[in-house]
């Protein structure tokens, strides 16, 4: 059992850099070289030699408290630590003699007379390192007798949902709070008492749910005991059986490990050697995976000829048969551009394939599109004009060399948990932070993590705030300039620059836009131009705005100018909402593009993709996500396949989208649950969940992972099997047998998946794109001599105010985003224990504004846009700034995209959620919106009676 130990907790060591010094030392009569500064425990595991321990393990800085790794050093007296002693060059190491072995004995013989006689009904029996290292030790009785006087009579935290602490079986190890201060970053746990008194306790003595603790299970996973212990351990016991899949969640893409009893999860733990994550995770990968079990779960194919009318339960053949001939009759009606498909971001690249393929093969034009169109789609526009590719320019691991982080948009701590504990750690390390946001994020202030920098802009006024940096170092010198000589084009930067150093430019005149006073916003730009490595990360914040796509090529020109990309520690780096944005966008899913990026007017292109499906392809770009609405609402377009995506509560204005769908002769929903869009189907097909099929997601680093299945479709097919099955009714033949085949045709069709394959991956763990011929193992930081369109182009990115005007009507201003317990829409985690942690979504205003109209804390407050209105509960907090006020949209009851409008991205029509002009007031009863909301659920819920 030690040798599983030492390959799970010691890993494999990092990436040497090639100026490393090594040393050569002995142990136990092994010639041994390794690198200075290395352990003597982790040289001994090296050569296959294994040393007990308890408090050690590689994710944590050695501590050296539980005294079982002492290890004897020629010339050195005492028996010293060996997880804390380096090594040293001729260093003679002998790791066992009958005098260390006797010290191991006494060891744990004190630590197993203050530990429980339980150990047979123990969950962690046959995972306990306790029983493990008493084995390795050779302890076969306690002379002390079972006193148990310190700390066996504490009661058990069940506080938290997802796992138990169980003070009684703690040995005060250090490694959960080490884990929650170096892995994690919250800093919850901490040890109280002294002496035989000591224990762990999270916060001020606080229960779990009441502290600070984030719910990460990290220090679940550091725990050598069953003191922390997952509930679903202690109620299945341990697991027969792991596979290793990716994260259905955000754009971080963690590896986990789905740890099996037959064909159910006992736990997900996070994969040591998982390139994005390193054996870390957050509450929602790690524990929010029960949703996939859940009794909403649609398990059967249903039709109904209107939404007025009751599900009928039918079987696959007839379900898929009736949708095919709808989707014939209405083209043979009205034209064969009548109809189009929406592409899942939540789905595998070889799902979001197959989708845009049905669109253009089986139903003969381009109206295709993906989520991706109302989130980061400013992001392919913006960094393929700037750049020339259409993603971010760096592995996650790159944050570790940058000196100075500036984040805009995004809130990492909460939208990309474990990315944001990664950048924390870093933080703590030294580097600077410029933190441009209309709120107070938890990264402005949180424990041993301070921004240097918080331009509290007011929302609209991205575009303004980067010129002004920009005019900083344009106008104080800071260029880069021999990088931009070398690198960029010679004549966009000239008339870039005279743009930029303009006067309006200027941070004092661009103060009156932004509300940032000048002299914090020069001294930013001056951080981020000479502070050494610079890195951008950016979320929605910048992209869901009128100009989401001149932002983005602000921040490519503005780390052009100061030379930071092509290197790691620097890039420009979106932080890509779901789990595959980058995937699903990568697989041709936009309504101009086939796969790769490239535009379907490219004859060259599109004859290849012809030749390969046997079908001749459309040379025009086919409708948006917006145009399919007002198509719809023109009676052009009336069928609509539609996969993964919960269009109804994720798009603006509610109302004009329901009724483009009611608008609608035949729409197709396939998905897990009867969400707010199914309830507008005329076919519901059940989807599967990520745990019940094979594939592969694509993160917001490019990073291609293996999604694997552990446990059979619960209805019956995943979801790339289904949409074999609807091409081959519609006339055009799919037959693939797996979906490594799919992956094998992406990567002769697509220039950077050349060399992916699964047998590839499965290799190497996880690839970054480009993989081919020039770059075998994948592409971690791209544009490292040049830029993939040849030479940088510096973009002017002149500032146009959102046509969404405060008024004294309208006299705020509402942004919209995420919170780390819940995701998205919510579908999936609403379905488990994290709505204790979030119940409802609620208003955030600042104390002025509430104090104003007489809003306390907790007060129903309606909030009335040009588009709608609905009410939710205030939050009174100085998070916010006077003027701005900001939900979530996880609950659809809540209505958040009731009242955001139509406004859109001049580039991509990407929607402007992050400024609505709202008014605010106190009121008594819900909006007539969700009155008629709970009316409509009710009847829909009725009319799919048991099938939902």
């Amino acid at each position: 059992m030690i040798e599983t130990i030492l390959s799970r907790d010691l890993g494999t060591p990092p990436p040497l850099d090639p100026a490393t010094e090594f040393v050569t030392l002995s142990v136990d009569g092994q010639r041994v070289t390794v690198p200075a500064g290395t352990s003597v425990m982790r040289a001994a595991a090296l050569s296959d030699i294994n040393i007990p321990r308890l408090c050690a393990t590689d994710s944590l800085e050695p501590f050296g408290s539980c005294r079982l790794c002492l290890v004897e050093i020629d010339g050195r007296r005492g028996y010293p630590a060996s997880c804390t002693t380096p090594v040293e060059h001729g260093m003679v190491v002998r790791t066992q003699s009958p005098k260390l072995q006797a010290l191991r004995k006494g060891v744990m013989e004190l630590y197993i007379s203050d530990h429980p006689l339980d150990c047979l009904t123990c969950p962690a029996n046959g995972d306990c390192e306790l029983q493990d290292m008493a084995g390795v030790t050779g302890l076969r009785q306690v002379r002390y007798g079972y006193q148990g006087a310190n700390h066996l009579a504490l009661p058990k935290d069940e506080s938290n949902p997802y796992f138990t602490f169980d003070s009684s079986k703690c040995i005060v190890c250090n490694r959960c709070v080490r884990a929650c201060e170096e892995t994690q970053g919250t800093f919850a746990l901490t040890i109280s008492g002294r002496g035989f008194d000591s224990r762990v306790s999270a916060g001020q003595d606080e229960p779990f749910m009441a502290s600070e603790c984030v719910s990460c299970g990290a220090c679940v996973a550091a725990c050598p005991t069953a003191t922390l212990q997952e509930n679903t351990v202690i109620w299945l016991g341990q697991a027969e059986h792991s596979i290793t899949t990716t994260c259905a969640y955000c754009g971080v893409g963690c590896s986990l490990n789905a740890e099996m009893k037959g064909n159910e999860v006992v736990r997900m733990v996070p994969t040591k050697d998982g390139k994005a994550n390193e054996g870390h995770a957050c509450v929602k990968g790690r524990f929010a995976w029960g949703y996939a079990t859940h009794k909403d779960r649609i398990l059967k194919p249903m039709i109904r000829a209107k939404i007025t009318d009751p599900w009928q339960e039918v079987s696959w053949d007839e379900a898929l048969d009736h949708a095919a001939a709808e989707f014939k009759r209405i083209q043979a009606k009205h034209g064969r551009d009548a109809i189009g498909g929406i592409v899942s971001s939540r789905c595998t690249n070889e799902e979001g394939y197959l989708v845009q393929k049905l669109v253009r093969a089986a139903f003969g034009n381009n109206n295709v599109d993906t989520c991706a169109r109302v989130c980061h789609s400013p992001t392919g526009y913006g960094l393929k004009q700037t750049l020339g590719e259409s993603a971010g320019t760096q592995s996650f691991a790159s944050v570790a060399k940058a000196d100075v982080i500036l984040v805009i948009g995004a809130n990492p701590t909460d939208g990309h948990p474990v990315f944001g504990s990664r950048m924390k750690r870093r933080l703590r390390q030294g580097a600077k932070l410029i933190v441009i946001d209309p709120r107070r994020i938890d990264l402005i202030k949180s424990p041993h993590v301070q921004a240097n920098y918080h331009l509290q802009l007011r929302p609209g006024t991205n575009v303004a705030m980067l010129s002004a940096l920009a005019h900083v170092v344009v106008t104080e010198g800071l260029l880069a300039q021999q990088y931009i000589d070398e690198r960029c084009e010679e004549r966009a930067f000239a008339q870039w620059r005279e743009f930029v150093a303009q006067p309006e430019n200027s941070p004092e005149a661009m103060e009156a836009v932004t509300g940032v006073p000048a002299q914090l916003v020069r001294g930013a730009a001056r951080l981020f131009a000479t502070g050494g490595n610079g890195a951008i990360f950016y979320g929605l914040g910048v992209t869901e705005h009128a100009q989401g796509s001149t932002a983005v090529m602000a921040i490519a020109n503005l780390a052009m100018a100061t030379g930071n990309v092509g290197r790691e520690g620097v890039g420009v780096n979106p932080l890509r909402g779901q789990n595959n944005v980058q995937g699903s966008c990568d697989m041709g899913s936009f309504p101009h593009e086939l796969p790769g990026y490239r535009h379907v007017s490219d004859t060259t292109v599109r004859t290849l993709f012809e030749q390969a499906w046997g079908v001749p392809l459309q040379s025009e770009p086919g409708l948006r996500i917006p145009n399919m609405f007002e198509a719809a609402l023109d009676g052009s377009f009336l069928g609509l396949y539609c996969q993964g995506e919960d269009i109804v509560q994720s798009d603006p204005n509610t109302q004009h989208v329901t009724a483009a769908l009611q608008a609608m002769e035949c729409v197709v929903v396939q998905d897990i649950f009867l969400n707010e869009t199914a309830k507008f189907a005329h076919v519901l097909l059940p989807g599967s969940s990520f745990l019940e099929k094979d594939g592969t997601f694509t993160n917001a680093e490019r990073r291609i992972s293996r999604v694997r299945k552990v446990m059979p479709p619960r209805a019956g097919y995943a979801d790339w099997e289904v949409t074999v099955q609807l091409a081959n009714r519609l006339g055009y033949p799919m037959d693939y047998r797996h979906p490594s085949e799919i992956m094998d045709e992406i990567a002769r069709l697509t220039p950077t998946f050349t060399g992916v394959s699964y047998q590839r991956l499965d290799e190497l763990g996880s690839i970054q794109w480009p993989c081919n011929d020039a770059a075998p193992e994948g592409t971690p930081t791209m544009h490292i001599d040049a830029f993939v369109r040849g030479k940088g182009r510096f973009i002017i990115t002149q500032y146009v105010a959102s046509a969404e005007k405060v008024t004294r009507k309208y006299p705020l201003i509402l942004t919209t985003g995420r919170i780390l317990s819940q995701y998205n829409v919510g579908a999936q985690t609403r379905r488990t224990e994290n709505v204790q942690w979030h119940a409802e979504d609620r208003l955030e205003l600042h104390p002025h504004d509430a104090q104003e109209r007489g809003i306390k804390d907790g007060d129903w407050v309606g909030i009335q846009s040009r588009a709608g209105e609905t009410v939710l509960r205030a939050l009174v907090t100085e998070r916010m700034q006077p003027g701005v006020v900001y939900t979530t949209f996880h609950f659809p009851e809540s209505g958040a995209n009731v009242i955001t409008t139509e406004n859109s991205d001049w580039a991509t029509n990407c929607p402007e959620y992050k400024v609505t002009a709202v008014q605010v007031m106190p009121v008594q009863q819900h909006s007539a919106w969700q009155q008629e909301y709970q009316r409509f659920n009710a009847t829909q819920l009725e009319l799919a009676g048991d099938g939902a």
